[in-house]
């Protein structure tokens, strides 16, 4: 699998449709430093997230907005300042490091094979708290059919773990209001662990 490592590849500018093709099985460079916060875990970069080297890229995805509507930002970043977000003590990773157009594209063994991942990366960065950004993805990954939003009772490799709804702005089940609100206790809890 290739890694998207060129300056064009982590820009905001729009790609252009073979870019987005070509994407296909890209990964995506983690935001991620020792002691964090939160590290937010997406399910897998989307075509768009891949071609342009940033997390939650695609138009209509509601993870930046949301994650300044809640608190965890002093203005709306755009997904290419993902930097000033790992300034500020958060990180962002993905469950399944393959780019596709779906997550339905995604085998359950994927999600197995990404758990493990996830597991050596907070073992080795120590985030205070990991946010899983589906709950469908965590709920295969971990083997929990009916892991509720929020807080878990059960921490992942010493981290305080929460599920939230995935941005995605195909996710219809999830409006903006809710979703801030949340992010929103998410943030009031890792606001308090300090």
């Amino acid at each position: 699998m290739s890694r998207t490592r060129s300056r064009a590849a982590t820009s905001s500018a729009r790609p252009s449709r073979a870019a987005l093709l070509a994407a296909r099985s890209k990964r995506l460079r983690d935001v991620i430093g020792p002691d964090l916060k939160v590290l937010f875990c997406g399910i897998n970069p989307g075509l768009y997230s891949a071609a342009t080297g940033n997390h939650f890229a695609r138009p209509g995805n509601r993870f930046w907005p949301a994650l300044h509507r809640a608190g965890f930002t002093p203005r709306p970043l755009h997904p290419s300042e993902k930097t000033l977000l790992l300034q500020a003590g958060y990180g962002l990773t993905n469950l399944v490091a393959r780019a596709t157009a779906s997550a339905d594209e995604l085998t359950p063994a994927e999600f197995v094979a990404g758990r493990r991942r996830l597991a050596a990366k907070v073992r080795r960065y120590r985030p205070r708290t990991v946010a899983f950004l589906g709950v469908g993805a965590y709920r295969h990954a971990f083997s929990r059919p009916s892991a509720p939003l929020g807080l878990q009772a059960e921490p992942f490799e010493g981290a305080t773990v929460w599920v939230l709804p995935s941005p995605s702005g195909l996710n219809a089940n999830y409006q903006m209001p809710e979703l801030v609100q949340l992010f929103r206790r998410l943030w009031l809890q890792s606001s308090r662990s300090r």
